[in-house]
């Protein structure tokens, strides 16, 4: 008996079923089938969040066909066969079957095809090979890939090292699907292969880079991937040596006992060196947004006065000074440091204390300062940084009568 997905919702949703029937139209039955995450997923119980189709048709047939039935359609990669449906606002990323022409480890040129066997030949592991008709059956060209998925095996379609010289980027996605799928003991063949060509990733572009690594991170547990990428030398080909696996894997781990949402950012800090400087260099050879490199550098700076007990007047302190973003994320890093014996329920409180106080905001301005006499110039960011001292000192104290008054002491007290 053949494998079988049955019909989940995503399959006869009208806006998919609507895509299938235009596509059917111009190719008859069979001529577009599901692929890919959708079908790897569900067979192992995993939500899908993207569609993907792979079809027969040429791109020029698929959007004349789209269009024929009025979906719109998007020309996403019509050099490699994609065209995206849009079917009542859900996208559809629809592909032709191809093969690769050639290929140099970055780029490929490929050539269409209506073997289904050859496109999955192309394609990486055995669970990323498998195809699933409109009616649920599943189609495995490798006939690995529905064992390998149950079982967690992220096997190579064919053999490693030339799906490796194919394209540099799958040695990390190598690891990014260990991280999500893998279970028990990773592939010898793949492993060898991957820690053989590891010095190939340098020549892949920066931003392919950082998506693969920000989605390995952003896995539930990736601790056994991010250390197989480290004894295999890969990691270090990415992030400077040497990571900081010990706090890394513990911030993974009290993600995951506090209920914490998975911070694949946050975890990215976590492996560095407590090094402002050489994280905003990372982050520039990584092509990280502007807004990542600002929280790692932050997170990462000195926090001396940062513990494991601090009172409320000194939490406030501290997120006046930083924000109650990066406060938590130093907290959680510097939770993640500290003995294993150190009390949950003051960290916890610490950081449940942090992110429910907002900060007030400082109630003079350099006009008060200027009222109280103080010159306009220098002097006047000075006085009112002594008096902010103050107000800080005092626990923010709501009143402004008393902040005048030490700006007045204080403007009296400094020579201009």
């Amino acid at each position: 008996m053949s494998e079988t997905l049955g019909q989940p919702s995503w399959m006869t949703a009208p806006e998919t079923a609507a895509v299938f029937d235009a596509l059917e139209a111009a190719g008859g039955p069979d001529c577009a089938r599901f692929v890919g995450g959708c079908v790897r997923n569900t067979l192992v119980g995993r939500k899908v969040d993207d569609l993907d189709i792979a079809t027969v048709l040429t791109p020029d047939q698929v959007v004349a066909a789209l269009k024929a039935a009025g979906i719109r359609s998007v020309p996403t990669g019509l050099d490699h066969g994609t065209v995206t449906a849009v079917s009542n606002h859900r996208p559809h990323e629809i592909t032709t079957l191809r093969r690769d022409v050639s290929t140099d480890g970055r780029r490929a040129t490929v050539a269409f095809t209506t073997d289904w066997a050859e496109d999955a030949q192309r394609r990486d592991f055995t669970l990323n090979s498998l195809y699933a008709r409109r009616d649920g059956s599943i189609f495995d060209p490798t006939g690995h890939g529905v064992a390998d998925a149950r079982a967690g095996r992220i096997v190579f379609v064919g053999e490693p090292e030339q799906r490796i010289r194919e394209d540099h980027l799958r040695i990390l996605r190598f690891f990014r699907f260990q991280a999500w799928f893998g279970k028990g003991e990773p592939d010898a063949a793949a492993l060898k292969a991957c820690a053989a060509l590891k010095g190939q990733i340098k020549a892949l572009a920066a931003e392919r880079i950082t998506k693969e690594v920000l989605k390995l991170l952003a896995a539930d547990d990736p601790r056994v991937a991010v250390r197989l990428m480290a004894e295999t030398s890969v990691l270090a080909e990415i992030l400077p040596a040497p990571a900081n696996l010990a706090r890394f894997e513990a911030l993974a781990e009290l993600e995951a006992d506090q209920l914490f949402e998975c911070d694949a950012v946050l975890r990215l800090a976590a492996l560095l060196p407590d090094d402002q400087i050489g994280a905003a260099a990372l982050a520039e050879r990584l092509r990280l947004s502007n807004a990542d490199r600002d929280r790692i550098t932050a997170a990462l700076s000195p926090t001396p006065e940062l513990k494991s007990w601090m009172s409320p007047r000194e939490i406030r302190r501290a997120v006046y000074r930083v924000g109650q973003a990066t406060f938590r994320d130093r907290a959680k890093l510097a939770w993640a440091a500290a003995p294993r014996t150190a009390a949950v329920m003051q960290w916890r409180g610490m950081i449940a204390l942090a992110e429910g106080w907002n900060p007030p905001e400082f109630p003079l301005t350099g006009e008060d300062v200027m009222n109280a006499g103080v010159p306009k110039g220098p002097m006047v960011g000075e006085v009112l940084r002594e008096v902010e001292d103050w107000w800080i000192d005092h626990d923010f104290i709501d009143d402004k009568f008393s902040a005048i008054e030490k700006l007045k002491a204080v403007a009296q007290g400094m020579a201009y």
